[in-house]
């Protein structure tokens, strides 16, 4: 096998390696059944068991009550922008978002073209999406409040989440179980898996019972959260591998590095490392206002384009790989998720240093 890279990719992502050797173990044979996790069937008791501990050990993380489900939903956290207008509004209220980045913005459209009453209450746009919002009040007539907690493509992160009397709704594909959060607030919660949860195929969601009640029958089965609340997430064929892996990821998560607490720690040790040698310099400069920084995705500039084609192709050549930043915005972005080692940083930083000396 080739020696494995330092993987910065904003998504997919890394993956921890211990889950990628488990699952290499596992392949051909899933605890003793003779089958591969892929070819056992989704009603059998052996998915059943991986089903029930990814839904367990998903609650004891994020310290979930009965008052939450978890569901597993495919389509991407781009299917959840049109099912949570869709689902969760109310007749003679108005859907409120936040405009934070690309992603909250392509929220904002498909509640527009469902023909929903939409207030975006704040953004940063006239600023490149450069910060987090923060004055701002929320109507009293709104359904929820959606907002993105974490923005992969311009670097910003809500440090800490509104505090609103309506249900929060929140797209924390990129920074879920990166730190620990009160999960009572939010009305629901939705990720993307291919960041800090598995890979890419499914989407997990996590909703509140009382916002079950909402959701109308005259949506398409499939379009209904009911739907799979009812069937734990099985009315029909569930994405049976990309589950299994999230397990894995959350057993990793939980037995390995220690729980979501030390989690937060060692994010928060990275995110400083590389954060702290961007403020050293005028060479390297951080794209995103310092208190809206992200510690899950860094971005930054070099002096010009040549450079940081450069600094990307050379950093690739010495197995420091995903630097590039998103094609709307160009510059560099190295993501830091959960299972990126703080060697991995370290690496990084001292590249970084290495290439300015070379070209500074």
């Amino acid at each position: 096998m080739a020696e494995r890279v330092f993987n910065f990719n904003a998504g997919p992502a890394a993956l921890p390696l211990p889950v990628l050797e488990r699952i290499q173990e596992e392949l051909f044979d899933f605890k003793g059944t003779g089958m591969s996790i892929m070819e056992i069937s989704h009603r059998s008791k052996s998915f059943e068991g991986v089903l029930d501990e990814t839904i367990n050990r998903i609650k004891g993380l994020v310290n979930l009550d009965d008052s939450h489900q978890v569901l597993f939903l495919q389509g991407g956290a781009s299917l959840q922008f049109c099912m949570i207008p869709m689902n969760l509004t109310l007749p003679g209220k108005v859907a409120a978002y936040i405009d934070t980045g690309v992603w909250a913005g392509n929220a904002i459209k498909q509640a527009e073209i469902l023909k929903k009453d939409v207030a975006v209450v704040a953004g940063s746009k006239d600023r490149d999406y450069q910060y987090i919002p923060r004055d701002f009040t929320v109507p009293a007539d709104a359904a929820y409040l959606h907002i993105t907690s974490n923005n992969t493509i311009y670097g910003t992160q809500w440090r800490d989440f509104p505090k609103t009397d309506v249900p929060l709704i929140c797209d924390m594909s990129s920074d879920i179980f990166s730190r620990g959060f009160d999960p009572r607030p939010f009305g629901l919660i939705y990720a993307g898996a291919q960041k800090n949860v598995g890979p890419a195929g499914v989407t997990l969601v996590i909703i509140r019972e009382d916002m079950l009640e909402r959701v109308p029958e005259s949506l398409p089965t499939m379009l209904q959260y009911t739907t799979f609340a009812e069937k734990k997430s099985m009315f029909n064929t569930p994405p049976c591998f990309a589950i299994y892996v999230v397990n894995l990821v959350m057993g990793w998560l939980k037995d390995t590095v220690g729980g979501i607490a030390r989690m937060e720690a060692i994010n928060q040790e990275k995110a400083r490392l590389l954060y702290e040698y961007l403020d050293s310099q005028e060479f390297y400069r951080g794209t995103a206002q310092p208190d809206s920084r992200s510690h899950m995705n860094v971005t930054f500039r070099l002096p010009t384009g040549d450079l940081e084609k450069a600094f990307i192709d050379e950093a690739t050549a010495k197995g420091l790989v995903g630097l590039k930043g998103h094609r709307l915005v160009g510059g560099c972005r190295a993501s830091l998720y959960n299972a990126v080692p703080l060697e991995a940083v370290q690496a990084l930083v001292g590249f970084m240093k290495e290439f300015l000396r070379k070209n500074g």
